[in-house]
């Protein structure tokens, strides 16, 4: 098995879940330890879950998810260590490097006086080319330009325009902010009204 991000953080990610416990809270609402790690299970191992990706239908996917969810964490997460068969190594590293990535700090960010982790260089940049094929789909909601800026100062235009939504920090650090989620330390500078418009679409910004 090869030595990628995707299935370090996977791994990282079980560990985690087991030390804090099945009803440790997560940036997810509603979503518990447990909870967290049946969804990535229904995702990977219940494919006629479609409701992942076609919300009419998430009912199904909640059926799913409840039904992992009857298991003990234990279970579950040593179900969760090994990749299904299907998850070849280029594409479990092209769906799963963010997946696991902005879950594992889910974990880690709702418990009390958590720390940012300080990455290795080679993953920073493994998530920096995640960014920038992923993100101009991601910001697009926002409806404003955006260029993301890296702490070396590397930019990627996201969504081209005049008067962009800057955005600066590490790539790890700007990935958790696409996905939306709390506690992200990024720069955000621009003009007040995009700014504004932004900030209404990833509302989970710290200000």
């Amino acid at each position: 098995m090869s030595d990628t991000l995707a299935r370090r953080e996977r791994q990282a990610l079980c560990d985690t879940a087991l030390q804090l416990g099945p009803a440790a809270p997560t940036c997810c609402e509603g979503w518990d330890a447990r909870r967290l790690v049946a969804h990535l299970l229904v995702r990977e191992r219940s494919p006629w879950a479609v409701g992942l990706a076609v919300p009419p239908l998430s009912s199904r996917t909640e059926r799913a998810m409840d039904a992992w969810s009857r298991q003990e964490l234990a279970t579950l997460v040593d179900r969760l260590r090994t990749p299904a068969p299907w998850l070849l190594g280029p594409v479990d590293s092209a769906i799963n490097t963010t997946e696991f990535f902005v879950h594992h700090e889910d974990l880690r960010r709702a418990q009390p006086g958590w720390e940012p982790r300080a990455l290795a260089a080679a993953d920073e940049e493994t998530l920096w080319r995640h960014l920038t094929l992923a993100g101009r789909a991601m910001v697009r909601p926002a409806g404003v330009p955006v260029v993301a800026v890296r702490d070396d100062g590397r930019r990627a235009v996201l969504r081209r325009g005049e008067d962009p939504v800057v955005l600066t920090g590490r790539a790890s650090e700007l990935v958790l902010l696409l996905f939306d989620r709390p506690s992200v330390d990024v720069a955000l500078e621009g003009m007040d009204e995009p700014v504004r418009r932004f900030r209404a679409t990833f509302d989970r910004l710290r200000p």
